[in-house]
């Protein structure tokens, strides 16, 4: 079951992340993959701040901001 919500959080926060991001973005499928692979990476990084993450909104939030991140990190590499 924690797979499934990993999935659907993942899945929202890319959205988001999507709609957050301004530019030319990913089209829906990939703004949900890296907001899967951002959900891991959200977790990675708050775990390295120290910052703990409990609520579904707070699983929301550290997803959405790794979503965030990649997306940035992609378009930045991509300028190269």
């Amino acid at each position: 079951m924690y797979l499934v919500w990993f999935l659907v959080i993942g899945a929202l926060a890319g959205w988001i992340a999507g709609q957050l991001m301004r530019g030319r973005g990913f089209g829906l499928l990939g703004d949900l993959l890296i907001g899967i692979a951002g959900a891991f990476v959200g977790g990675l990084l708050f775990r390295v701040l120290g910052i703990a993450s409990y609520s579904l909104v707070g699983s929301l939030i550290s997803a959405t901001i790794g979503a965030v991140f990649l997306i940035w990190l992609i378009r930045a590499l991509r300028k190269r």
